[in-house]
């Protein structure tokens, strides 16, 4: 058991699976890859709102390269542990993607349907290169159809919030990734 956070709510966390110096290393290190991958034409960096906010905010500040940001909003969870297998898109990106390469961050990949519902969305829409960003992947996604080309961290097979995950809109703010007890 951790010791107790008063960010937490009077809520527990089993342990901290991923510490602040940790993420920062790791996003540091994405932040290289994907420089070195785009080195010249429209990038466009398209975050998964909301669990993405956070992790998108640091990740762009370690891209060194000329590049665009613009958002979605698909609803999958609502207050649920599990997602729900209905995917909602709530705000389409009002950025033009057409000859773009676009770069889709997202928090974390679980089940792999909101991610191959976006891709086809984003994929008719004629981008130059379409390619997936994750801060974590729980390597059990059976619903997805494309393949991750930049992951941060293989993500322990628990109910993880901090670093923009949340649980029923709390725990975003934790500067670390915990899992919930």
């Amino acid at each position: 058991m951790v010791d107790p956070d008063p960010r937490l709510l009077g809520r527990k966390v089993a342990r901290i699976a991923f510490d602040e110096p940790t993420i920062a290393a790791r996003v540091k290190e994405l932040g290289d890859e994907i420089t070195n991958a785009y080195p010249d034409g429209n990038l466009l960096v398209l975050g998964l709102l909301k669990g993405s906010f956070i992790f998108l905010s640091d990740l762009v500040r370690q891209i060194v390269r000329p590049l665009q940001v613009d958002f979605l909003v698909a609803a999958s969870y609502g207050e649920s542990m599990v997602s729900s297998g209905n995917v909602r898109l709530l705000y389409d990106p009002e950025t033009t993607l057409e000859g773009k390469d676009i770069l889709l961050v997202e928090d974390i990949i679980d089940s792999g349907r909101t991610l191959s519902v976006l891709m086809d969305l984003l994929a008719v829409r004629q981008p130059k290169s379409l390619a997936i960003c994750a801060l974590l992947h729980k390597r059990i996604a059976t619903h997805l159809r494309y393949d991750a080309r930049f992951i941060g961290f293989d993500a322990p097979h628990e109910f993880l919030v901090g670093y923009g995950l949340d649980h029923a809109e709390d725990f975003r703010h934790l500067p670390y990734i915990a899992s919930l007890e």
